[in-house]
């Protein structure tokens, strides 16, 4: 029996790691189930899957966590030293899924444990990615990708014939706003941009996905992941999401992963990984599709894809500032305190305004996200002024 545990698991991608660890009781023991604040759903979990321990980010919310647990065999604890401790608690294998740099932490404890650490949020691989791969070098840690685009990637590269590899395919949905021009996309609203077309996602990653900040992150952290040259990683427009990624080699022969766009697939891949397991999605039917569509992405109305192939370019600290000042642009936006086009802008003005050198720890990463987050929120409140 496999020990898990949950970093973030009341969100979208904690949610359906939760659902599949349920489906096979007898393979997965929950050692531990993290939240911010989301008592409810998180001491429902506890409760469901008799979790060993159940922590709240925010330490305000302990008592009511606790009042929740009364009567069950589950440990309450809160704060984040907590969270970093449940982390660090040994499990076999454990989803990081806290959005944000609230993640690098966690993420980093879990590998130093050296068990199979398993990858949806983007920031440790963006923010601090020669620090995360370095230390689970050292840990003998397995990283896996739970984007469903690098799953895609895993599954169809060899590692035997990466010198073989002509080029990695990327696919990105577009977004809702795709094929609105730059006039329509000024006006858009929050409510339009977390209307993801085909993902059920969480609001901040919906809006990454709308600038398409998303598929630049994605780049970056495919980079990291995978020994090809990023010159060699193309993004290609896929409406439907069906494709997910594509290794193309040398031959000719393209390989592509195939599925439904539903996040319990690459999950299950991960969790049964090296094996295969019984998910609840049906087969996908060809017929019914009918039609994959395929198109170059507008680097003038997506300002974000040139933004992120550039920092992954000159590398060092470059982007980590692009993730912080992406995360408080976004806020800012779902706040309605700027306009949509106007994060994109944020970040660029935060890239020029701070460079500083490569930071070589998590401590370092961790202050150049902290000053990049005061120089985008002051441009974001000269906006608003």
């Amino acid at each position: 029996m496999r020990t898990v545990t949950i970093l973030g698991a009341t969100g979208s991608v904690g949610t359906s790691t939760l659902d599949l660890v349920e489906r096979e009781p007898n393979l997965y023991r929950v050692r531990a189930l993290t939240a911010n604040c989301d008592v409810t759903k998180l001491a429902a979990a506890a409760r469901r899957t008799h979790a060993e321990l159940a922590v709240v980010a925010d330490e305000a919310c302990l008592p009511a966590l606790r009042d929740a647990l009364a009567g069950t065999a589950t440990r309450a604890t809160g704060g984040r030293a907590a969270v970093i401790a449940a982390a660090a608690s040994g499990a076999d294998w454990t989803m990081g899924a806290i959005v944000g740099c609230a993640g690098l932490e966690p993420v980093m404890a879990a590998i130093g444990q050296g068990g199979t650490v398993v990858l949806a949020n983007k920031e440790p691989l963006v923010s601090a990615g020669e620090v995360i791969l370095a230390a689970a070098a050292a840990s003998g840690a397995t990283l896996l990708p739970a984007d469903s685009e690098h799953n895609a990637i895993f599954q169809c590269l060899d590692p035997a014939q990466v010198a073989q590899v002509r080029r990695i395919v990327l696919t990105a949905s577009g977004g809702p706003f795709r094929d609105w021009s730059l006039a329509d996309m000024a006006n858009v609203t929050p409510a339009q941009a977390v209307a993801h077309p085909n993902w059920s996602m969480g609001a901040k990653i919906s809006v990454d996905s709308a600038t398409m900040m998303n598929k630049g992150l994605e780049l970056i952290e495919a980079a990291r992941l995978f020994p090809v040259d990023p010159d060699r990683i193309e993004i290609v427009i896929h409406p439907q999401s069906v494709i997910h990624s594509a290794v193309d080699y040398v031959d000719g022969s393209m390989l592509a992963q195939l599925g439904p766009s539903d996040m319990r697939v690459p999950i299950a891949h991960c969790l049964a990984w090296p094996q295969r397991m019984v998910t609840p999605m049906a087969p996908l039917d060809l017929i019914a599709l009918g039609r994959l569509d395929f198109a170059a992405p507008d680097p003038v109305r997506f300002p974000a894809l040139r933004l992120a192939r550039e920092v992954l370019r000159a590398g060092g600290a470059r982007p980590a500032i692009l993730n912080a000042a992406n995360e408080v642009a976004v806020a800012a936006f779902l706040a309605g305190r700027i306009g949509f086009l106007e994060i994109a802008a944020i970040v660029e003005h935060t890239l020029d305004s701070y460079d500083p050198p490569a930071p070589e720890t998590l401590d370092a990463v961790i202050a150049v996200d902290a000053r990049a987050r005061i120089v985008a929120g002051a441009r974001a409140e000269d906006r608003t002024a």
